[in-house]
């Protein structure tokens, strides 16, 4: 039996790490306190804790596996509001490289990182893991510290195997509304209030649209087959260019209505290319994106009807 600690479990791809470890047969763990994200010194102690609890637990299991999901970035934070996620997980990491958990059972630590902003100015045909990276904003940035200290903390010569998993452009449902980010979730939701589909980009844009189940599942898969003390980086992507045009269509099918859309320019608009396509060099037996875009569409537009009805009968 595993321990698996998912870190931002209630967020997008953290719930679907969740739900797919569940369905291995993992058993989760949860801290005994709620993390106070917007302070950082009691959150500090609540890290330290948990790490505490959590290696307490680790001892009656097999294994354990932590899964880093947390953050409420995006292309568009600045570095300040950024600036706490990236101290809570060299924390995380402090505290579990002192503490005795990599003596304890065998371990693994996932990070979870973007391809989207780590490559967002590289001009290149196809993108894999042996391209150079091409930040362009201070989310990009945080991103490579994070993956730095990550890097610092396999440095130390624990037995703990940890992958970077650099991630293209998720959608699923649930996606937080909060966010500034999720083009599909954004168009299901204005599909369902009739409302016109702002657009910031030109039409013909391309990008590798994940859903969140299909990459926790990638996440996993690849986070298991690292031999103890490996330090990896993975692209988790569809390895499928989607435009936007075909984005809009699909939603035309789906919804079996007609889409209104609003195109204007956002400040936002400069820091991404035109064309983006990932591929990963990893050999794997299963296939990159499971989930076809017409399966995904139809899955977040139908969670949306749901969320959008439960708030009208309240």
């Amino acid at each position: 039996m595993t321990l698996d600690w998912v870190i931002g479990g209630g967020g997008l791809l953290g719930a679907a790490l969740v739900r797919s470890l569940q369905a291995r047969g993992g058993e989760r763990f949860l801290p005994s306190e709620r993390f106070s994200w917007t302070e950082p010194e009691r959150l500090a102690g609540q890290i330290r804790a948990a790490v505490a609890e959590f290696e307490q637990r680790a001892l009656h299991a097999d294994a354990w596996n932590l899964y880093w999901a947390a953050g409420v970035g995006a292309m568009g934070s600045t570095a300040a509001e950024l600036a706490n996620e990236t101290l809570a997980w060299g924390e995380l990491l402090k505290v579990v490289s002192d503490s005795g958990l990599s003596a304890a059972r065998p371990g693994r630590i996932a990070l979870a990182s973007s391809a989207g902003a780590i490559y967002a100015g590289l001009r290149a045909d196809v993108i894999d893991e042996n391209c150079d990276i091409a930040p362009t904003t201070p989310y990009a940035e945080a991103k490579l510290a994070q993956e730095g200290l990550l890097t610092d903390f396999c440095g130390r010569g624990l037995p703990v195997a940890a992958l970077t998993a650099r991630i293209s452009t998720l959608y699923g449902t649930g996606q937080a509304r909060g966010k500034r980010q999720g083009l599909i979730s954004h168009m299901a939701r204005s599909i369902v209030r009739n409302r016109p589909i702002q657009i910031f980009v030109p039409f013909d844009t391309v990008r590798d649209y994940i859903t969140a189940e299909d990459a926790a599942e990638l996440i996993i898969d690849s986070l298991q087959s690292l031999a103890p003390g490996a330090d990896r980086m993975r692209i988790i992507a569809a390895e499928r260019p989607t435009s936007i045009a075909e984005i809009v269509a699909t939603f035309r099918r789906v919804a079996r209505r007609p889409v209104l859309i609003a195109t204007s320019a956002s400040q936002l608009s400069s820091l991404y290319l035109r064309r983006v396509q990932f591929r990963s060099t990893w050999g794997t037996a299963r296939p990159a994106s499971s989930t076809s875009l017409a399966v995904g569409v139809a899955q977040v537009l139908a969670a949306e009807r749901l969320a959008h009805a439960a708030g009208l009968l309240r």
